[in-house]
This record gives C-alpha cells, structure tokens and sequence, in this order.
C-alpha cells in the first residue's frame, strides 16, 4: 500500500523525463480521481501553498519562480506578456522623400519595429473618435505633458537604412498604443518563457570514474564530486541548473542510478523587456491584465445567472 501511495504522490507532483519519452505531463489532482485525496479548490490552500520568488532581476531581464499553480495559469501569464500587455509603437509612417534603396513598405516596417521608449500607461487606446476629441493643443505643450517621460528609440543605434550619395529620408511617424495580439511590434517583451524545476534523484551512491561521467552527463554546477572517506561520490548540487537534456540515459551503467524529473507546479519564469518598461513593471502590468479577464469572466457568469432566473 505504501508503494501505491508513493506512486500516486509521483503521479501528481512529479514529470518524469524517462529514456525513450517524458511521463506524467498532464494534470490529474482534480477531485474524485484519486480515492483518499480531497482536491477540491480551497482558497486558504492555494494562498498557503502559492509564492513567488525573484531570482534576478535588472533593468533589462527578469528571473522568477512561480510556484504553487497548474501550468494553464503560468502558460495564461506567459501569453498575457506577450500579447496583452500594452506598449507604443509606431503606426503610421508619412514619406515624403525616400530616395534609399529600401522600399517605403519596408522602410516603414523597420521603423515599426523599433521599441519606442514611452510608459503606454501614459496614454489612451484610439478606439472611437468623437467630435470632443478634436481639441487643439501645441505641440510645444507635449514637452510639458510628458516632462517626466523621455519619449524615443530605446536604442539609439538600430540601423534603419544606408544611404547613398544623394539619397535622403524624409519622415514623419504617428505612434500608438496597441498590444501584441494585434501586431508584435506592440510587445513590451523581447522573450517570455518558463519552464518546470527539474528534479534529480541518485538512487544509489556513484562513486570513482562513474562519478566523474555522471558529472559530465549534466550541465555545469548540477553534479558535483565530493571526499567521502577518501572515495569520490557524486551529489546533487543544484538542479534548477539542469537543461533535462538526457544525456545520463545514454550510458547504460548510469541511466538506472538516477530519476529524472520535474517539479508540476513549480514553474521558472525568465522575462526580457525589450526596454520600453522594466521588466518587474511588465510582469505587475500582465497579473492585472489576467485579474480583469477573471473579473470579467465573473461578470459575464452574474449576468448569465441574471438572465436564466
């Protein structure tokens, strides 16, 4: 019995990376599936059990452990970053000479892609016009506006075009606010991803020369080789360092002296700002993004219930 409980527990917290695939990859702790065990949604549970933890973070990139939830809610939030989360790019281009080599529908989707360094919470989406919204306002008034802003390229070194002897550009843009879903130059995120904690077991002691290739077998700083009187024995040092590629199952005297695996809900978040915004400003931005789809999605429920009584 103590053998059926340990595999079930496997089962429902562990992916586990075998030699000819990977096991264990969908959620199963929902209620009545396993006899024994209550899995039925607890909000005091998920509160003691949910963390978020900062491995890195710099002006630029974002390290994160986001544990405690199914991976449709971490893959929701990578999606939201990538697409949902409002930035300012260009819209529209006016050429009014462009004698380059580059043709004006390139050039002006090269000029798209440029992050613009603007905080979008600043402005307001150009959905409808109305007659109110025609207001005149000096362009020197701008300066004003935004004086705690410094709004332009991120970068300042982004080739655009190279110009012959004689050519010349000469153009006026028209930036927006707009999210990723409706055109990636709108992503405030150079890359958001995430991926499991990887789990490694010995289960056996690895002593000598099969400690020294088992060591190998990993990426740096995963394994390491220890004097245990006078014998050298592998340990497991860090296993968030582990890429899972595998290359333990290759060698026949190593691959059944350890468990590969993976923590289910302990997912490690790494997000790259392309510079518009910091990145811990993005990953705030993106959760409220998702409390107002949750909020929404209860609306439409209330309404619904509204309607069938």
């Amino acid at each position: 019995m103590a053998a059926t409980i340990k595999n079930v527990e496997e089962i429902r917290n562990r992916v586990i990376l075998g030699e000819f695939g990977v096991k264990n990859v969908h959620t199963s702790d929902f209620p009545g599936n396993y006899p024994g065990y209550d899995d039925a949604w607890d909000m005091q549970n998920f509160q003691k059990n949910f963390r978020i933890d900062i491995v890195h973070l710099d002006e630029n990139s974002m390290e994160f452990d986001m544990v405690g939830i199914d991976a449709a809610i971490a893959n929701a939030f990578r999606r939201i970053l990538l697409a949902e989360v409002p930035a300012m790019a260009v819209e529209k281009v006016f050429i009014y000479n462009n004698t380059s080599i580059v043709q004006d529908e390139v050039l002006a989707h090269r000029l798209g892609l440029i992050p613009i360094k603007a905080d979008p919470r600043l402005f307001e989406y150009r959905n409808t016009v109305y007659s109110r919204d025609i207001k005149w306002v000096p362009i020197g008034n701008q300066a004003d506006v935004f004086a705690d802003s410094i709004i332009g390229p991120v970068h300042d070194d982004i080739l655009i075009a190279q110009l012959r002897p004689g050519q010349e550009l000469d153009i006026i843009m028209h930036c927006v606010k707009g999210i990723g879903k409706d055109h990636a130059k709108f992503s405030p995120v150079a890359t958001a991803s995430y991926r499991l904690l990887p789990d490694i077991t010995l289960l056996e002691p690895v002593e000598g020369e099969k400690a020294e290739r088992l060591k190998c077998c990993f990426s740096r700083g995963v394994i390491d080789i220890e004097d245990v009187n006078g014998k050298k024995v592998a340990k497991v040092v860090n296993s968030r360092l582990d890429t899972c590629s595998r290359e333990v199952l290759r060698h026949n005297d190593l691959k059944n002296v350890v468990k590969l695996g993976r923590l289910r809900d302990h997912f490690i978040f790494t997000v790259e700002s392309t510079g518009i915004l910091p990145p811990d400003v993005l990953v705030t931005e993106a959760i409220k993004v998702l409390m107002a789809k949750c909020q929404r999605f209860l609306n439409e429920l209330d309404s619904t219930d509204m309607e069938v009584k």
